[in-house]
């Protein structure tokens, strides 16, 4: 293969068909900064329900979702599909039924299932009949042992139906809600309680309601209420319209510099569940909006599950792919194994996507020999910032080597950035950004500024104070950061990537542990199939003491910290720990991502014998 370097002794980027950064800056004398992009927003859809109308008018026999069939003894077989035609038809009937029990815009709908085709459905169905739809983390009902959280959100959200739809799985999280005058509609039946068969719903026939209610959408219309993770306390129900959902498409649709190819369809591989707007509605939409094809991947970036995603990517070959930084890490691994896969996931492949937590700068290296080795040139990193209150509003849609880059506005969106004590705080304004929190008009008010900002509680800092077109890096969360007995500052959500990156595959995930402490140690979880491959002992009592899982540990820690200049970025201790993070104690989100300050709090004990040391504390040298 005959590949070109460029003067700085790297291959070139595959090219990124996306404007240049072209940004608006306004500078107070109080130190705030005022960033917008100068790339127009243009017009936007009517409303997502309009989009998905127009799409299945003019491609009704195209793909537009995958799931793959269940195997009578577990697993998953062959691809089944649903066209656009035939999924606006379901929705239709959809609107129809739900519309004749009387559901609407202060009536909406629950959904208690992961990813599926009927969840599709029942989704855009709800959505023509403006009936705001609630979709709730599976753990909440499946792993949680007090269904604290479903209930709050059953109390917040007072829906009128509850789609579940495997109704066996779903049993024990309804018999712990107050079902009085709320109708259940199932796939398989609810053990012990009447439901009604999705089925049935299908057999409605739509009547002019349908389009006499898509009549009324517009950009104020609610669409759905999704909820926060609830990591630091009960779940937030974030009010989200159809045009928080539309804006989020018209900006990135304002970035492009080619328009789509009529003749190619997209494909992309979704795991992440769509109660969050990564995957429930940017992801979504934004398949939906190209005429794409979504395969919905049962697979997860967590140990065990990840296999199902590789099996998926042997299969499909997605345009883009997107996941947590923790799922490169692990990508990397079964591409290095395996040139087959690697060529075939770099064939089409024109970016890759990470979110909700910097990736590690030895991932990042990792993927990109893999992207020469198979096509010669590196793949373009890209990522959106964002949070369930906003959608996106920051983008990275620009050609960088660096990561922990959370990009630039987004067209359309205005971010202020506020001096907070060694921080600067990101704020935003927008038509992405949600008009508040469900019943909660206290929280409301507390959200946003007097200049009506949403305060996203994240800082961010520019790569270059002279030139803001180079971009803003992630800074941590404003109240996450701590200080050592020093007084040096240590960046926790920077340490953690890098730290789970220099154990791997070792470790799964962290928390970083020092406040007020002479140095910096962590709890950690180990990745027990990778330990127990390590260690070829199979109890966990014995795989976390095992040398073999130990040295590893100490061995890549210290190597870690050869290469770190300063104290905040060395870890000294590190404590394994067997109990994994707890959805009740709220120590993690369904998407896999740890709450550090519940975690510390909730383990205190754990971080007293972390540093008081011990036989079961790892020294690191």
């Amino acid at each position: 293969m005959n590949i070109q370097v460029k003067s700085d002794g790297q291959p070139p980027f595959k090219p990124l068909p996306m404007k240049p950064p072209a940004i608006e800056t306004v500078r107070r004398p109080d130190g705030t900064v005022y960033l917008s992009s100068r790339h127009p927003l243009g017009e936007m859809h009517r409303s997502i329900a309009h989009l998905f109308e127009d799409r299945a008018r003019k491609h009704p026999e195209r793909k537009f979702i995958a799931e793959r069939t269940p195997l009578p003894g577990g697993g998953t077989g062959d691809w089944r599909f649903i066209s656009y035609g035939e999924m606006n038809a379901r929705a239709d009937a959809i609107a129809q039924a739900l519309l004749d029990r009387g559901l609407g815009p202060e009536a909406p709908l629950m959904v208690l299932s992961g990813n599926s085709i009927a969840h599709a459905s029942m989704m855009l169905g709800a959505m023509k009949a403006r009936v705001p739809v609630a979709p709730v983390s599976v753990a909440y009902s499946l792993m949680s042992g007090d269904h604290g959280k479903l209930r709050h959100v059953f109390a917040t959200a007072k829906p009128k139906m509850i789609f579940a739809e495997q109704g066996p799985m779903y049993a024990r999280a309804l018999a712990a809600l107050a079902l009085d005058g709320v109708e259940v509609v199932s796939v398989l039946p609810v053990p012990d309680r009447d439901a009604t068969a999705y089925a049935a719903l299908l057999e409605t026939d739509p009547g002019s309601a349908v389009a006499a209610s898509m009549a009324r959408i517009n950009h104020d219309t609610v669409a759905k209420y999704l909820f926060t993770s609830g990591s630091t306390g009960m779940p937030k129900g974030v009010i989200q319209t159809h045009r928080m959902m539309c804006a989020v498409v018209a900006a990135q649709e304002a970035l492009r510099t080619e328009a789509a190819d009529p003749d190619e369809i997209p494909q992309s591989l979704e795991w992440m569940p769509w109660n969050h707007i990564s995957a429930g509605n940017i992801g979504f939409n934004n398949a939906l909006n190209a005429g794409g094809t979504i395969y919905l991947d049962a697979g997860k970036p967590l140990p065990g599950m990840f296999e199902e995603t590789i099996r998926n990517l042997r299969e499909i070959q997605p345009l883009g792919f997107g996941s947590a930084p923790i799922a490169f890490g692990w990508l990397a691994d079964a591409m290095e194994r395996d040139a087959s896969l690697r060529d075939h996931f770099f064939a089409r492949m024109r970016m890759v996507g990470y979110g909700g937590a910097t990736l590690s700068q030895d991932i990042y290296e990792r993927i990109q020999a893999l992207s020469i080795a198979a096509t010669g040139a590196r793949i373009p990193f890209t990522t959106m910032y964002g949070a369930t209150e906003t959608q996106g509003v920051t983008v990275v849609h620009w050609l960088t080597d660096r990561v922990g880059l959370i990009g630039l506005p987004l067209p359309g969106i205005t971010l202020k950035l506020v001096p907070n004590g060694s921080k600067v705080e990101v704020r935003v304004k927008g038509p992405t950004v949600t008009p508040g929190y469900l019943a909660r008009p206290d929280l409301t008010g507390a959200a946003f500024d007097d200049e009506g900002y949403y305060a996203l509680g994240d800082a961010a800092k520019f790569v270059d104070e002279s030139d803001p077109n180079k971009g803003l890096v992630f800074d941590g969360r404003v109240t996450e950061d701590f200080k050592l007995d020093s007084g040096t500052w240590v960046s926790v959500g920077t340490l953690r990537a890098h730290a789970v990156a220099a154990a791997s595959p070792a470790i799964f995930d962290c928390v970083v542990c020092g406040q007020d402490k002479p140095f910096v140690a962590l709890l950690a979880w180990p990745n027990i199939q990778a330990a127990i491959a390590l260690t070829g002992k199979n109890k966990i009592d014995e795989v976390l003491a095992d040398p073999k899982l130990r040295d590893f540990v100490r061995d890549k820690f210290a190597a870690h910290n050869a290469a770190q200049p300063g104290s905040s970025s060395r870890v000294r201790r590190v404590l394994l720990m067997a109990e994994p993070p707890s959805i009740d104690g709220h120590e993690i989100t369904d998407k896999g991502y740890v709450n550090q300050r519940a975690t510390l709090e909730r383990r205190k004990a754990l971080v007293d014998a972390l540093y008081a040391g011990g036989p079961e504390v790892i020294e690191i040298p």
